[in-house]
């Protein structure tokens, strides 16, 4: 099925938000809901539609011919559920009924060689390629820049486990396939990815390749990126075939060119990723910690020097306060409103997990940590996918709420956390709508951790997506000031392109521009996406 074109997910496992909370929001926040504030009901999909395309008959004649008629799709449906990913702006925009980024045509591949031959009839006429896959970009990877017109490559069509090399341990994957289905596949041959991101119910193969997704469960599993040792690629150049072996001396590793690059270098048309035998079985649990501080020097040690849960999670003081507050939401809850809840998940046969959870215990409670039980650990486990459909029953209350992320080493954490925190509370409490500002940890690294933040404010007077503009660029600028990555897993697209210069410098600039033009010379592929435009250093 089709995710919901003016929110996330399946429409069906949307919820109301409790009057209680409502009242919370109202009463702390001062948010107004949309009939107090005098705003009309999201338009219906039905209603909504998009200009001409812009494709001329020669155009659409040739690309129906390279995938066939029925699979160029040019109905307003199609196009606006290929319109822009699922950012807070972005669905402020759609749920207004402004498309007027729509695709020209929606394009729907079945094989390797039509994603060629697509990419080569796009090139010799100057028309845009923007790839997609479970369209859950939250970076604006899906709306490129200063196009005369552009298709979505839609490439669920692409969807086969293509083979399983069971003494290697490594299988072969297409790029749309959606990764429930990649899991039950393999899970049928009794393996797993260990991959699950909270776009997993929706999110594909493809695109965690191209964006260097991370799972939940990184701290075990490593992140995808990690679990990548083959690729294919088409590009308008011709094809790309990466991965020989696990590991090279030949020279630099190309792989590492394609992974990340968001469809700005070329269509990812196979995924050749480790697998592992499924566990036995799993446990979760909760911890407390007194303080943020005191919770990350925990989570430190344990990253440093053992033993690695495979989950491993923290949340900040306000975040666990609003897990109290709603349990299941997004801190999970503690008995009570003190401290800061971390949550730990261990893989294994029985005799294995008692083992390693034991020796986390003597660890944790040395580091100052309280153990919970199995309780708040399991509920978050049972909750782990919902939040993004807390995203939309607040947008649907007349919240406005939004994430970003960044990642540094352990040294910078408490600098990076406290500029953040500081620039998107400072710039939204000046636009008269003062947020509340929370903060986990939720992928762990021998050398440092990754930040989480979630921003829930009032929409405000003037034009949320305005005030939220402005608050983002604040908090950008405060992560690359204080010397923290611009993205460590949702990518950079076009929304953290400008910082991404900013990150890797006018030379690293040049680079990515040089490769770009080597395998695009035509500039097809997503334009104004990861890559600066020419004189942009």
């Amino acid at each position: 099925m089709d995710m919901l074109w003016s929110g996330w997910g399946d429409p069906a496992k949307a919820a109301p938000l409790p009057d209680p909370v409502v009242g919370l929001l109202r009463d702390l926040l001062g948010v107004k809901t949309p009939r107090d504030a005098g705003a009309a009901a999201p338009v219906p999909l039905g209603e909504i539609k998009v200009r001409d395309s812009r494709l001329d008959d020669a155009a659409l004649d040739a690309l129906r011919a390279a995938v066939g008629a029925a699979h160029v799709r040019l109905d307003d449906e199609s196009r606006v559920r290929h319109t822009r990913g699922k950012s807070t702006p972005d669905l402020l925009r759609i749920r207004n009924g402004d498309v007027d980024d729509a695709p020209d045509a929606v394009v729907l591949p079945g094989t390797h060689d039509q994603v060629l031959d697509v990419l080569k009839v796009c090139a010799r006429r100057r028309i845009a390629v923007v790839p997609f896959g479970g369209g859950t970009s939250v970076v604006g990877g899906l709306a490129p820049q200063g196009v005369d017109a552009f298709v979505a490559l839609d490439l669920r069509r692409m969807d086969a486990l293509v083979s399983v090399d069971e003494v290697s341990r490594t299988a072969v994957l297409q790029p749309g396939l959606r990764a429930p289905q990649a899991e039950a596949l393999l899970r049928e041959r009794g393996y797993t990815l260990g991959h699950f991101p909270q776009s997993y119910e929706w999110a594909s193969i493809g695109g965690f390749a191209a964006a260097r997704s991370s799972g939940q469960a990184s701290a075990g599993y490593g992140r995808f990126d990690e679990m990548v040792v083959g690729l294919t690629v088409a590009t308008p150049e011709g094809m790309l075939d990466l991965g020989r072996a696990p590991r090279s001396a030949a020279g630099p590793d190309l792989r590492q060119l394609v992974l990340g690059s968001e469809g700005a270098f070329g269509v990812i048309t196979s995924v050749t990723v480790r697998i592992h035998p499924v566990p036995e079985s799993a446990a979760y649990e909760g911890w407390r910690f007194a303080s943020f501080e005191t919770g990350t020097a925990a989570l430190r040690r344990l990253a440093q020097d053992g033993p690695m849960p495979v989950v491993l999670r923290l949340s900040d003081e306000a975040e666990t306060m609003v897990g109290l507050a709603d349990p299941g939401a997004i801190g999970g809850g503690l008995p009570d409103a003190a401290g800061c809840l971390a949550v730990v998940g261990f893989e294994g046969t029985a005799d294995e997990i008692a083992e390693r959870r034991a020796t986390v215990h003597d660890v944790l409670t040395e580091a100052g940590g309280e153990a919970l039980g199995a309780g708040p650990g399991e509920k978050w486990e049972h909750g782990r996918f919902n939040a993004p459909y807390l995203r939309d029953s607040l947008l649907d209350a007349g919240a406005f709420v939004e994430t970003l992320e960044t990642a540094t080493f352990w040294s910078g954490i408490p600098a990076l956390y406290a500029a953040v925190k500081s620039a998107l509370t400072t710039t939204l409490t000046e636009a008269g709508t003062p947020p509340l500002v929370m903060c986990h940890i939720s992928h762990v690294y021998a050398t440092g951790a990754s930040l989480y933040f979630t921003v829930v404010s009032a929409q405000g007077e003037g034009g949320a997506r305005e005030h939220w503009a402005k608050a983002k660029h604040a908090a950008n600028n405060a992560i690359i000031s204080a010397g923290g990555t611009i993205s460590h897993h949702h990518g950079v697209g076009t929304d953290h392109r400008d910082w991404y210069a900013w990150e890797i410098g006018p030379l690293g600039t040049g680079v990515l521009r040089a490769i770009k033009d080597r395998l695009d010379p035509a500039g097809i592929l997503n334009p104004g996406v990861l890559v600066p435009p020419a004189g942009q250093e």
